[in-house]
């Protein structure tokens, strides 16, 4: 029997029917994660490529069967079938999956950083996350999710 593990996803568009693009993500990605929770949807800056759409963002909570790298993998795939291309570093994207946390686990892989090695400085990240697990201690330090989103800039992030 494999053993299920608690992973933490977020979850981003910009590009499209932004709401929409969300809860498709979720029906794709409940084949193999057991959602448990989900955050409210919240309208977000651009981070990176400033000149593009705001973004609409969310995390979920859930638990799957699947290694890391096989989950990576499954995500990549429901990106794909959505219909996102590959186009400039924190550029616009119909939909944008990112596996932030993994049970308790610190991975260092090349395709795979567990937790999300930028997850901590991103308010669109940490907004969500806090909504859902604020008391969540991040692998690899002593400080919780609630923490974390204390030490960051908040502004222009909107409930939607």
């Amino acid at each position: 029997m494999t053993r299920e593990e608690t992973i933490h996803i977020a979850l981003g568009s910009n590009l499209g029917e932004r709401m929409q693009n969300l809860v498709r993500a979720r029906e794709l990605m409940s084949e193999f994660v057991r959602i448990s929770a989900v955050s409210i949807v919240y309208e977000t800056p651009p981070w990176g490529v400033l000149e593009q759409p705001r973004f609409l963002n969310q995390v979920i909570r859930g638990t799957t069967v699947l290694a890391p790298l096989h989950l990576l993998n499954h995500l990549k795939a429901v990106e794909k079938q959505m219909g996102r291309v590959k186009s400039a570093r924190f550029g616009p994207r119909i939909i944008d999956l990112d596996i932030l946390l993994y049970g308790e686990r610190v991975i260092e892989y090349k395709r795979l950083q567990v937790p999300h090695p930028r997850m901590l400085e991103r308010a669109f990240v940490l907004v969500p996350l806090a909504q859902i697990s604020p008391d969540l201690i991040v692998p690899g330090d002593s400080r919780t999710v609630a923490e974390f989103l204390a030490g960051v800039d908040q502004s222009g992030i909107v409930k939607r």
